[in-house]
């Protein structure tokens, strides 16, 4: 069985976010949505355990994902699910530069582990999370941008 993590702050999750685990799922047997959380060092916007829940209601139908939260290293997180690949967006060549020196320390942290991604949709590639997050500070509609209700 192929399993990749899809790890990420994910505050929010995003439709971005929502297609990059769906067009996963035509290349591993499972999705394993992993948010790193530390409760003592993190502040986030929305509640994990919120987020969490909206993101299975999103996959509601998709028995091959699951959501975890973690606080650990991902190359750590990674041997504990038996999971080889770690699944990424990339948007542009900014994300590409940080997602590359990430995946080479995660790499040298788990030799097994090759991370693997995927360019961000088009019509997709403007939204990141901190956009989202400004926007419902202020009280805009952020909903076309999220594959759940608010």
């Amino acid at each position: 069985m192929k399993t990749a993590l899809f790890p990420g702050s994910f505050d929010p999750f995003t439709k971005g976010h929502y297609d990059i685990v769906m067009r996963g799922l035509d290349i591993f047997d499972r999705i394993i949505i992993s948010i790193g959380y530390n409760s003592k060092k993190n502040k986030r916007y929305f509640d994990v355990d919120w987020m969490v829940e909206k993101i299975n209601t999103a996959f509601a139908g998709e028995s091959h994902v699951k959501v975890e939260v973690y606080d650990e290293l991902t190359a750590q997180l990674a041997k504990k699910y038996d999971a080889e690949f770690l699944l990424r967006g990339l948007r542009n060549t900014t994300d590409f530069e940080y997602e590359n020196s990430i995946s080479q320390i995660n790499k040298y942290l788990n030799e097994d582990l090759e991370t693997i991604f995927l360019i961000t949709s088009p019509v997709l590639a403007p939204i990141s999370s901190s956009i989202i997050r400004e926007v419902h500070r202020y009280g805009g509609d952020v909903s076309p941008f999220l594959p759940y209700e608010l």
